[in-house]
């Protein structure tokens, strides 16, 4: 499978200098985030890259969906581990021959790793991309299946922050909505931490590249 993104390879992302329009986003978001293997919410980081990365073009936000979410299926697997140690209270599992108990109990406990896998590697590769030129939304279903979107920053219409309910509140995450001119219409960033701080990114990201293009637009 090709690299969507890469820790520890390629040129380290440079950091804005202080008089650059990108200077205010890094003051925004200098406080959020550690750049790790398992982070899910990294700002400016300096080991990520993805395939179609224009020359100058410079990560600014990397993220994924909020760990919290993992709660629900890593409590079922630790429930799921636990089930072979009743096996013995079902008299046709007692009534098989050992050999073919320890085939059951084998492949229950590659069931449960095959689940815990196929949830680990959705939250580990369904990423957010949010560049000084674009938006890109990578969705991994499984090993066969990935799809990349990406819309340009001045394809953006409308971004909205939604963070509802006390348990998104308390734990700090929800989801961005973004409304695009481009070939996929909407971007949903689901589950992403600091929803505030990225709808705010967005939105200076889309006022600087609506700027720079009103500056470059030849005079009529």
């Amino acid at each position: 499978m090709a690299d969507v993104y890469s820790a520890g390879q390629g040129q380290a992302t440079p950091q804005p200098k202080a008089s650059s329009p990108m200077a205010h986003i890094h003051d925004i978001v200098n406080a959020h985030g550690v750049e790790s293997l398992l982070s899910s919410f990294s700002s400016f980081p300096q080991k990520v890259c993805f395939e179609t990365q224009d020359d100058n073009e410079q990560v600014v936000l990397f993220m994924r969906q909020h760990p919290i979410v993992n709660v629900p299926w890593i409590t079922l697997t630790i429930l799921m581990l636990v089930v072979p140690s009743v096996f013995s209270f079902f008299p046709p599992y007692m009534m098989m021959p050992g050999t073919y108990q320890f085939v059951v109990t084998s492949g229950w406990y590659l069931f449960v790793f095959g689940y815990v896998l196929a949830k680990f590697m959705g939250w580990f590769f369904n990423i957010y991309i949010v560049t000084n030129e674009r938006v890109v939304d990578v969705d991994f279903s499984n090993i066969f299946y990935r799809r990349i979107s990406t819309a340009r920053l001045e394809e953006i219409q409308d971004v909205n922050v939604t963070s509802a309910g006390a348990f998104e509140t308390f734990f700090g995450y929800g989801q961005i909505t973004i409304q695009t001119a481009a070939e996929v219409p909407e971007f949903e960033f689901e589950s992403v931490p600091h929803p505030d701080v990225v709808g705010k990114v967005l939105n200076e990201l889309v006022d600087i590249e609506h700027g720079e293009g009103e500056k470059g637009a030849p005079n009529v």
